[in-house]
């Protein structure tokens, strides 16, 4: 059996050993406490208190926030807190037996044996490899079942020793048969080594966590020990904070099955496009790796299997075909594919007609008495260098920007429809999608129809690809048959079915934002607010941003307001973390301070995912607050009648707005309610958290002596 890693955890042969757990930082049969809190802000105490890391509550906030992207309990009474953060001096472990144990959130209970893996924000890839070898070590019940038996902190620490010693250099092909224990699989899963009619199956997964310290290489072990036990050929790739190498091209061609247990994306997913696929998350190749390799097995011999979309030459972004997603998770994926890929024709389009506005005045989007095209198109179109307009240079130059910036901005929804259907169905699914889009602008069906028509092409052009036909046949499938037929299967619908009532939908929601007024207009102010606050760039905040965007091309004065209201609390959420950490700044960690003097600029450009950085550290305290925020200023927004032509740059297109007071009134009450309410909760919290220091940081005395 061939079972390998293409990415070694352990240090290049030839380094040194590294020290990165002592005496002093572990803890035997101790009572940390009652939670996930107190056991970490324990561990976290005894790093400090060997100069290890430099303040407690950083290092506690920033475990936190990785646990509450996942809980990290393994099955067996495991659990492994780890993160990066700038008040980590070296990498370094922190070991607590604990009595009682306490619930980190694994399967089958609470956990007694707890590692707090702590690595410096700036740290190399040697200790990220340190910090690696251990968690494999975890999966290995002798490991464990030793440092439930050890009688001293010293025996602990040479256990540790022992698995982050070095080993051979990376890339080298290592088989698990000695370093994996004796084990059998689990009952009820057999091994099934050979289910691809007598050949042998071979399988190549990728791993992948948030951070890659740790359940990056504990999945691949734990895939790589059952792999093993199914006797089958496999090769993991880890795409982890070390160095990742990718798996030999000649092996992905030959693999009969691929694994992806991430909980990121997949690097490189085109490389397996066709492969039968399993997909799932880090946590079940860690609890169930014998479920998932025997999974794996059933796909390669299961011509029904699902399959990682796309054709391996098509270089294109791949999308599994898989249920373990789930659909919600898919179709957001599918959306925001077209919006990010909208999003440049929006801004050079925008933009370049808010130049068009500065140059030659606003009249170069009305059409004189008579004319079929905007004043900006005919100037545009009618003169020259050499055969300038009444209005001179300014005027023509305008117009000519006005006339790009509308042809650029005519792509809108074409472009949004087309990256639905690639997101869906790879190339073949472009020449159909932009096709709807282009149906769609042309009937009246809008944004709406654009998402509609993307959405249809797709999947059309994704089951045309599944019809079998002759080897010779096959490829003329990608360029002349899929684009043909789903073309015409979608313009149909378009045009014969969907069009005109999908343009009635656009058209009654035009016409309802036209007869808002008073309270109706505040109200949608606030729902904008919170929308564009709610994920900070993801897909509430696209949505809310697409829907202005729309309403932009319309041009009538209540979309003017709905741009200049999406764009105010799109603003907030990085000029409110700005202020936070300038005027708190003992309450953020060193990297946060420094994302904070970015985020000044960022917010003022509106550039709201400036405030991702601060969520993803403490999302339970940064987003609430930065909604309530954003609901303030899309309120005022709207009260203060704010229109705004362009659909991007913040405060440098104020020439493009309406009531420029208003818009900065309506800013800075919400950065302000939102930098105060961050504010207060993040010393609630660094309140509590002291008073859980004090105690078992003196408790861990004794332990070091």
């Amino acid at each position: 059996m061939s079972t390998t890693h293409s990415d070694p955890a352990a240090p290049d042969s030839g380094s040194q050993p590294v020290s990165i757990i002592e005496a002093a930082t572990v803890a035997l049969d101790v009572d940390a406490g009652t939670d996930t809190t107190a056991v970490i802000t324990h561990l976290a105490g005894l790093l400090v208190n060997t100069g290890r890391a430099t303040e407690a509550d950083g290092l506690v906030a920033a475990a936190l926030a990785r646990e509450a992207q996942s809980p990290t309990g393994l099955p067996g009474g495991i659990a492994i807190p780890h993160c990066r953060t700038e008040g980590v001096n070296r990498a370094s472990l922190a070991f607590a037996r604990l009595a009682p144990k306490v619930d980190f959130g694994a399967s089958d209970g609470p956990a007694d044996i707890v590692f707090l893996i702590a690595a410096p924000a700036s740290g190399g890839s040697e200790h990220m490899k340190l910090l690696s070898s251990l968690a494999r070590a975890l999966v290995r019940p002798d490991f464990v079942a030793s440092l439930r038996a050890a009688p001293d902190a010293a025996t602990v620490v040479a256990l540790v020793g022992e698995v982050v010693a070095p080993a051979p250099a990376a890339g080298t092909s290592t088989s698990t048969a000695a370093a994996a224990p004796a084990a059998t699989a689990p009952a009820g899963v057999e091994p099934a080594g050979s289910a691809t009619g007598g050949k042998r199956v071979s399988i190549v997964a990728i791993t992948a966590c948030p951070t890659g310290i740790a359940h990056t290489y504990m999945a691949a072990d734990a895939l790589t020990y059952a792999a093993q036990r199914a006797d089958v050929d496999f090769v993991v790739e880890t795409q982890g904070s070390s160095k990742s190498t990718p798996a030999d091209p000649s092996v992905v061609a030959a693999a009969d099955a691929v694994i992806f247990a991430t909980d990121v994306g997949v690097k490189g997913r085109e490389r397996f496009a066709g492969k039968p696929v399993v997909e799932s998350g880090t946590k079940r190749a860690i609890n169930e790796p014998d479920a998932m390799i025997a999974d794996a097995v059933a796909a390669a011999g299961n011509p029904s299997a699902a399959r990682v979309s796309g054709t391996p030459a098509s270089g294109g972004a791949a999308t599994a075909s898989t249920s373990e997603l789930g659909w919600g998770v898919r179709l957001r994926q599918i959306l925001l594919t077209g919006v990010s890929y909208m999003i440049p024709f929006v801004a050079a389009g925008g933009l370049l007609i808010a130049l068009g506005f500065l140059l030659g005045g606003y009249e170069m989007a009305l059409k004189p008495n008579g004319a079929t095209d905007p004043l900006g198109a005919t100037i545009a179109l009618s003169n020259s260098l050499t055969n300038l307009p009444s209005g001179g240079f300014a005027q023509y130059l305008g117009g000519v920007f006005f006339e790009i910036g509308s042809l650029a901005f005519f792509f809108l929804v074409p472009a949004l429809a087309g990256y639905i259907a690639f997101a869906i169905a790879d190339r073949p699914g472009l020449a159909p999608g932009f096709t709807a889009g282009y149906i769609a602008s042309t009937v009246g069906a809008g944004f709406i129809g654009g998402l509609v028509g993307g959405l249809i092409a797709g999947f059309v052009a994704l089951y045309i690809g599944r019809i079998p036909l002759p080897q010779w046949a096959r490829g003329l499938m990608p360029v002349v048959i899929i684009p043909l037929l789903a073309t015409l299967v979608t313009g149909a619908l378009m045009f014969m079915v969907l069009g005109r009532p999908l343009a009635w939908v656009t058209t009654e929601l035009q016409d309802a934002l036209s007869n808002m007024t008073g309270s109706s207009v505040i109200i949608l102010g606030i729902i904008l607010g919170l929308m564009m606050c709610f994920d900070l760039g993801g897909p509430v905040n696209k949505a809310a941003y697409a829907f202005a965007v729309q309403g932009l091309a319309v041009g009538a004065a209540p979309d003017l307001r709905i741009m200049a209201t999406v764009m105010a609390a799109g603003m907030v959420p990085p000029l409110a973390m700005a202020l936070a950490t300038l005027v708190r700044p003992k309450l953020f960690t060193e990297p946060e301070r420094e994302n904070g003097k970015a985020a000044w600029l960022l917010g003022a450009s509106f550039i709201s995912e400036g405030a991702i950085p601060f969520a993803a550290a403490d999302p339970l305290r940064v987003i609430p607050s930065m909604m309530a925020g954003g609901a303030v200023t899309g309120a005022l927004t709207m009260a203060f009648d704010v229109g705004l032509r362009a659909p991007h740059g913040g405060i440098f297109v104020f020439f493009a707005m309406s009531n420029v007071l208003g818009f900065l009134i309506a800013l800075a009450a919400g950065t302000v309610v939102a930098a105060a309410i961050v504010v207060a909760l993040k010393e609630m919290r660094t309140r509590s958290t002291k008073t859980a220091v004090a105690a078992p940081t003196t408790a861990a005395a004794p332990v070091a002596a």
